[in-house]
């Protein structure tokens, strides 16, 4: 019937069939994160945490699930949102998140994402969590932030015994109750931070909120045994991370001049009397990225809080959290350049364009591996760093960490923008729309760089960390960088020039951004000279050490083996989970 095909009432005319869906890459899904990547499973094992590789495998298929990766797509298209009255009237300040939040949440709290170096702190444990937190930040980033902060908030809270009884029960317990509640009747709790005040942002001396001590009798009137140490704190926060957390670390001034430096104290949301701390959440941050969590504005109308460390000595106390936080941003970074990666080679995979796979052209061959090379490196530094954490007992290692971290910290977060957006270019026009995850992943690289101190901030304290130990952290450089001179001239007279020069490096001010970008280069050069295939190791060392690293990814030399790289930057699914490392 002039082709018309009227069969069980449905009309299909072929003059409206106007194309087929073809030659698209199907999504990346479906897939253990943890077992098609090489890098990570070698690295897990050479620092330490072979121990842990099973529940990183099953940990790995269980978040390569397709059900699971679209978790961070519905937890960022349906953000938080501030309910500060009930329906009666009463000031509540709560923040509603959608359940793909509360399903992430879950996830990485039931993991011990946030607490298992704490609560079983045997060799490698650091490690261990690195890379669960690197696979969880494949997933959804904007998660990662309050699970990261109660994880650095442990050693903030053992300094102050009394509020550690309470706490830290509830802080490292894997179970994840989201209730507003007391945290007597919780069955696990969050910590956040909060540092940042409008008129001095990075500069935390600067801050205006002032606390003072309770009176010893109203305190103990109101809040029995646990009223001691209480003070009133009045003032603002303009960025107060995760608000619905059950409690925060703040600084703020125990005098009005500020001469003693501000301190550090513990603000609960729930006090000991069961009422609701007098936090004032002003409104939400409307955020480039990171869409999923709440980040906020706050005022303390008279909260009550209770010092942890000594007078004057807050920025030192919230500093270790700092370091833990730090590198969590290396992490984090790390994470999301491997999805970036991971949807970048997959997509190039199962897209032709002029005839061929765009996978086996020659110069999308070169920004692919280019790409895969910096992911190599920013892995095995950022597991390398954990270790460092997990050995903090050894003053080498504890030496190399306190320089390692900012300077990672630096370089590697600052790195993530460029990747995404070349990543993204990879899959031209589908990349640069929101039905997929690029544009997510390329708005999310830049809170790691800003967050827990943006890059200025982070170069100078790598010259505080030199400033304060300068021979015994060329000597410990040197231990981490020399065992691989031999292996490549070029990396040889790299980290001699870096070590000759590094009390000259030390005191230029101007220069510390360069300082540590060749610093990070130098030790990921080593470990990968010591550790990967050797045309994983070559190729870095020419594109990045031998020449000045600079412009676009996709600028490896002629005669790079691009199609191994790109073999091992995303290996077959039927790959051996317990494949050794190179050595």
């Amino acid at each position: 019937m002039n082709g018309i095909d009227t069969q069980a009432g449905i009309l299909q005319d072929a003059r409206f069939d106007t194309h087929q869906v073809l030659n698209q890459a199907a999504p990346f899904e479906d897939v253990n994160l943890f077992r098609c990547d090489p890098a990570l499973r070698e690295a897990v094992v050479r620092e330490g945490a072979g121990w842990s590789a099973a529940a990183l495998d099953a940990l790995g298929a269980t978040l390569g699930q397709a059900g699971v990766l679209d978790l961070g797509r519905q937890a960022n298209t349906h953000g938080p949102r501030l309910t500060s009255y009930d329906r009666m009237g009463n000031r509540i300040d709560e923040v509603e998140f959608h359940p793909a939040w509360h399903r992430l949440m879950g996830m990485m709290i039931g993991a011990g994402a946030h607490s298992a170096p704490w609560q079983d702190p045997r060799p490698g444990a650091q490690v261990a969590r690195a890379a669960q937190y690197l696979l969880f930040g494949q997933v959804e980033n904007g998660a990662q932030c309050p699970v990261t902060m109660t994880y650095a908030s442990v050693p903030a809270l053992r300094r102050h015994p009394v509020l550690a009884a309470t706490w830290l029960p509830k802080i490292l317990s894997n179970e994840y109750d989201p209730r507003s509640l007391p945290v007597e009747h919780k069955r696990g709790a969050l910590v956040g931070m909060g540092m940042t005040e409008k008129q001095g942002g990075s500069d935390v001396r600067a801050n205006t909120t002032r606390a003072e001590p309770m009176p010893a009798g109203e305190a103990a009137a109101r809040f029995g045994a646990a009223g001691e140490g209480a003070h009133r704190i009045v003032g603002h926060k303009w960025f107060f991370s995760v608000p619905q957390s059950d409690a925060h670390l703040i600084l703020a001034q125990l005098d009005e001049a500020g001469s003693a430096g501000p301190s550090c104290f513990f603000v609960p949301r729930f006090l000991p009397d069961g009422s609701r701390n007098a936090i004032r959440v002003q409104r939400l941050k409307d955020k480039l990225g990171n869409r999923s969590n709440a980040s906020s504005e706050v005022e303390f109308h008279n909260a009550v809080g209770w010092m942890v460390g000594a007078p004057g000595r807050g920025i030192p106390t919230i500093l270790e959290m700092g370091s833990h936080t730090r590198l969590d941003c290396v992490l984090g970074s790390a994470g999301i350049m491997r999805a970036a990666l991971c949807h970048a080679l997959h997509h190039a995979r199962g897209r032709s364009a002029f005839g061929r796979l765009l996978s086996e052209q020659p110069l999308m061959q070169n920004v692919l591996a280019d790409l895969a090379l910096e992911s190599e490196a920013a892995t095995a530094f950022a597991l390398r760093l954990a270790r460092c954490f997990d050995e903090a007992a050894d003053p080498v290692q504890a030496l190399l960490g306190r320089i390692l971290t900012p300077a990672g910290k630096y370089w590697i977060c600052k790195r993530g923008p460029a990747f995404g957006a070349e990543a993204m270019e990879v899959l031209g026009g589908n990349g640069y729309v929101e039905d997929g995850p690029l544009a997510r992943l390329y708005r999310e690289f830049p809170v790691n760089s800003i967050w827990e101190g943006s890059g200025n901030v982070m170069c100078l304290d790598l010259l505080r960390a030199l400033g304060k130990s300068l021979p015994e952290a060329r000597d410990a450089l040197a231990h981490e960088l020399m065992p691989a001179a031999g292996r490549d001239a070029r990396f040889a007279a790299h980290a001699g020039r870096l070590l000759d020069e590094l009390p000259a490096l030390a005191r230029d001010e101007a220069g510390a951004r360069r300082l540590a970008e060749r610093l990070v280069l130098a030790v990921q050069g080593a470990l990968l000279l010591r550790h990967a295939p050797d045309y994983v190791a070559q190729a870095f060392v020419a594109s990045r050490i031998a020449a000045e690293p600079g412009g676009a990814f996709g600028r490896l030399p002629t005669g790079t083996a691009f199609a191994a790289i790109l073999a091992r930057a995303l290996a077959s699914p039927d790959a051996d989970a317990a494949r050794p490392a190179h050595s």
